[in-house]
């Protein structure tokens, strides 16, 4: 009987750090979390427009991109509970029984529907231009501290170094996209470590938490590399 893989074999990240995700052997991406865009209700000029400028900023790149759309059932518990605690507040008998209604509404649709919500993402990738081994993959790592003499701080100097170095690349990519997208009218914003988290987390146990906290209403539907 074949072993079962350990959890962290099945995870392709080894850390995020700087608004940066750092895979395993020392590839690189950031997260671009993208607005949407009505175009059913844009006329037929501008319909073409934007998917000729879509165009255009494809064949501008030369290198690839990964183009997430992220469904979620939306938890609406916070927003019911927030309705209660009005309802309670409110001086006005006619308010109160308003917002009630409203709540009851609420609660007996999301009953017979789930309501969701879509989050699109991009995902810039950078590799150096030789990837380290597994065994060598720390070099890259600025987060991974060692205790030690002037040996071990001349080590971290120079892997900060080359994570600075790589991190920059990485950054003209993500400004050269972001810049790309403007031209449609589409606004980009570079996800934070705690946004990284929060959304990986999401990714693999979509099952187990529902979004908070955060500007991402989403439920994982597609891996991220």
């Amino acid at each position: 009987m074949a072993n079962l893989a350990n959890t962290q074999d099945l995870v392709t990240i080894e850390d995020i750090h700087e608004s940066t995700v750092i895979l395993k052997g020392g590839a690189m991406r950031q997260v671009l979390m993208v607005s949407g865009l009505n175009f059913a209700l844009k006329s037929e000029n501008e319909q073409n427009v934007i998917t000729s400028s879509y165009q255009n900023f494809l064949n501008s790149l030369d290198f690839p991109l990964q183009i997430i759309i992220h469904s979620r059932k939306i938890n609406i518990e916070k927003y019911l509970a927030d309705l209660e605690e009005r309802v309670q507040k409110e001086e006005s008998a006619l308010l109160q029984s308003q917002i009630g209604e409203y709540k009851e509404f609420v609660t007996g649709f999301v009953k017979e529907n789930d309501i969701m919500a879509k989050t699109f993402f991009i995902v810039v990738p950078w590799a150096p231009v030789s990837l380290p081994s597994k065994e060598t993959v720390s070099k890259f790592l600025p987060f991974v501290k060692k205790k030690g003499g002037a040996a071990e701080e001349k080590a971290e100097r120079e892997r900060q170094q080359s994570f600075e170095q790589n991190s920059g690349q990485l950054k003209q990519r993500v400004a050269q996209v972001i810049e790309g997208l403007r031209t449609i009218d589409l606004e980009a914003e570079v996800l934070n470590d705690e946004q990284l988290i929060e959304l990986y987390y999401n990714f693999y146990n979509p099952e187990t938490i529902e979004k908070k906290g955060i500007p991402i209403q989403t439920v994982g539907s597609s891996k991220i590399q």
